[in-house]
């Protein structure tokens, strides 16, 4: 119990500070959220910042949104002003979260396969060739693969959409394959040289020259310990999706938190920024400790440690 209430401090306590951060990183930005090519009236100015509480001091203002915060309400949106923060998330946080757990799903579904299977041909044509298919993948960037899954599949072959978003499963298709590939080139390389080296461990060596079949050894005894970095790769994993789905909506133009983290930083809407901030902050503090529940399942020696 007392672990527990500390994990939950320290969870607090990071998301309290990667706020703070962000709060006034934003506020020391030039540049503010109602500035424009053509400059408002100062009554206007001074009527906008009035509603926003923009007219306050700095350290004013931060106890009003903190205050605010704490009682779950992330504030008015400056460049949305039908909508509330919450009310944007909301209708923005399921498709990203959509769109992102079935990347990664995707990501370890097929990294986990392919990294097993070259596993157990190291050194064969397959095993090269999905190899070097992995570093492929992990030297494009999104930037680059979205276009071309675009040109492929939507411009010249005209099976997908190349773009928006109508809930169906056409729309996604491609925003998905964008967001694994780079993740399932990781986890594949990854797997494979986790496995390579439990595979070459004394234990395994000995229970192969007592004649155990190479399928036994790798599901009775490889694979559990070969899997403890992949699930350490979780969290990074994470964070590189949520990055990554920025730059992903922003190309197939999908109403997602990544993009509207992307159009608020562009238009200097602060309160947006920093309610995807925490959310997305909240998110990767539940998934780290969730990892570390499973990497304590798979060796309970880690538990012991901590």
């Amino acid at each position: 119990m007392t672990r527990l209430l500390a994990r939950v401090g320290e969870a607090l306590l990071t998301l309290w500070l990667l706020a703070t951060l962000c709060f006034f990183l934003l506020r020391a930005a030039p540049g503010g959220p109602f500035d424009s090519e053509k400059a408002a009236p100062p009554e206007v100015q001074a009527a906008l910042d009035a509603q926003y509480h923009l007219d306050q001091p700095l350290f004013a203002q931060y106890g009003h949104w903190l205050g605010a915060v704490l009682r779950g309400d992330l504030g008015p949106s400056f460049q949305y002003p039908d909508y509330t923060v919450n009310e944007l998330i909301a209708n923005s946080l399921p498709v990203s979260l959509l769109n992102g757990g079935c990347a990664l799903l995707l990501a370890l579904l097929f990294g986990l396969t392919l990294g097993v299977w070259a596993a157990l041909r190291a050194g064969s044509g397959i095993d090269r060739v999905l190899m070097f298919g992995a570093g492929l993948g992990l030297a494009m960037p999104k930037f680059v693969v979205a276009p071309v899954l675009i040109l492929l599949f939507a411009v010249t072959l005209h099976w997908l959409p190349a773009g928006g978003w109508d809930g169906g499963w056409r729309s996604a298709v491609l925003p998905i394959i964008a967001l694994a590939l780079p993740n399932l080139a990781y986890c594949a390389r990854l797997t494979r040289a986790s496995l390579l080296e439990v595979l070459d461990a004394d234990y395994l060596r000995a229970a192969r020259g007592r004649g155990l079949s190479e399928t036994r050894l790798l599901f009775a005894h490889a694979l559990k310990p070969g899997l403890l970095p992949v699930v350490a790769w979780l969290s990074p994993a994470l964070i590189n999706v949520v990055s990554g789905s920025a730059v992903v909506e922003q190309v197939f133009g999908i109403p997602g938190i990544g993009r509207y983290f992307v159009q608020g930083a562009l238009n200097r809407d602060y309160t947006l920024v920093l309610g995807v901030v925490l959310v997305v902050g909240a998110a990767i503090v539940v998934i780290n400790a969730l990892v570390d529940a499973l990497r304590a399942w798979l060796d309970p020696r880690l538990d012991d440690q901590a």
